[in-house]
């Protein structure tokens, strides 16, 4: 099932990720929002395992490649698309990380105008609303 994803930041003018299409392995499209947090976990646990050099790949030249300035300026950080960390993730551990940080506050996550508000919510997906990842940050500092 396809869901289109973006993720913003409070503060931000720009979206850190706008409007992502991904293809979620989900036989129901009625799941709950911790059903919903580990697929998208598990998606992306995926992409991050096929992306992973090998250590006889690793790019010792790092030349930018021809399109660099125009993603430069879109997103603000100079990178040569090289991964340095050699680790295999934990998908159990990353999915217990997401859950724990929704459920402290960590991040708010939208479908369409609704927000999730608790693991066990149930959503459809195949209305087809964006979903929104808003993560949240906090202020530092006391009153004296």
């Amino acid at each position: 099932m396809n869901i289109s994803i973006s993720v913003k930041q409070l503060g931000k003018k720009h979206p850190l990720l706008q409007e992502k299409s991904i293809a979620l392995a989900i036989e129901n499209p009625v799941i709950t929002t911790q059903k919903l947090i580990e697929s998208i976990v598990d998606h992306q646990v995926q992409l991050f395992h096929a992306s992973s050099f090998e250590f006889e790949d690793q790019d010792k030249i790092h030349l930018p490649k021809e399109n660099y300035l125009p993603l430069l300026t879109d997103t603000g950080k100079a990178g040569f698309g090289a991964l340095y960390n050699h680790n295999k993730v934990d998908l159990a551990k990353a999915q217990e990380t997401a859950l724990q940080a929704f459920e402290d506050g960590m991040y708010a996550i939208f479908y369409g105008d609704d927000q999730l508000e608790t693991l066990h919510q149930e959503i459809d997906l195949e209305e087809n609303k964006p979903l929104t990842f808003i993560r949240l940050t906090f202020l530092a500092g006391s009153y004296w």
